[in-house]
């Protein structure tokens, strides 16, 4: 098809050209958009956190604690290992879920005092109650305007663990079950949890 001199220089020259320009790249971009298959889920990496759980278990200066016998459909997301090797200075260790229902749950634990540690990580001062899990009786935390739910417990030896994040409390419960002593080999250790909270 041959299109007229006159009508050519308008759509290709000047304001009229490029308003013609910018509807054909529109038009463009809103078939791609159109095309193209999205989720509507945010799609986080699942971690391997192993190294990371034989380097505390192996190097850390308090008896670690880890998930072992944890469904698959918990995700691990996330993993830092903080403080490690480094003289004086608490170590810390996070590792982040997301749960079987979509939630978010994660282990915090440290030796740095329960008195900073544990308000810190529940982004809370007071405990609203207690739940026992496995025989295990753990502080609970609940933080309104973050929806956040935290289970804590502070062992004999100091070692305060968090279980904290958006999952429900029974969810949290099941990573709080999954929590055994990790020894050098990097299995748990066979032995009762301790229920004495300092």
């Amino acid at each position: 098809m041959q299109v007229a001199p006159g009508l050519y220089k308008r759509l290709t020259s000047g304001l009229g050209g490029f308003a013609t320009a910018i509807a054909a790249c529109l038009l463009l971009v809103g078939v791609i958009f159109l095309i193209t298959p999205r989720s509507d889920k945010e799609l986080l990496p699942t971690i391997d956190y192993r190294s990371q759980e034989w380097a505390l278990a192996h190097n850390g200066p308090y008896q670690a604690w880890g998930p072992k016998g944890l469904p698959a459909t918990w995700r691990a997301t996330s993993a830092r290992l903080h403080g490690l090797g480094e003289k004086g200075r608490p170590v810390a260790w996070h590792l982040g879920f997301v749960t079987p229902s979509g939630q978010y749950a994660a282990l915090e634990e440290s030796n740095e005092k329960a008195k900073d540690y544990v308000p810190r990580m529940t982004n809370s001062k007071a405990a609203l109650g207690t739940k026992v899990v496995d025989g295990v009786t753990w502080d609970t935390y609940y933080r309104r305007d973050k929806k956040a739910n935290s289970l804590a417990r502070t062992l004999k030896d100091g070692v305060s663990i968090v279980v904290t994040g958006t999952a429900s409390y029974d969810e949290l419960a099941v990573l709080a079950a999954s929590l055994k002593p990790l020894d050098k080999n990097d299995t748990a250790v066979v032995s009762p949890a301790p229920t004495q909270r300092s």
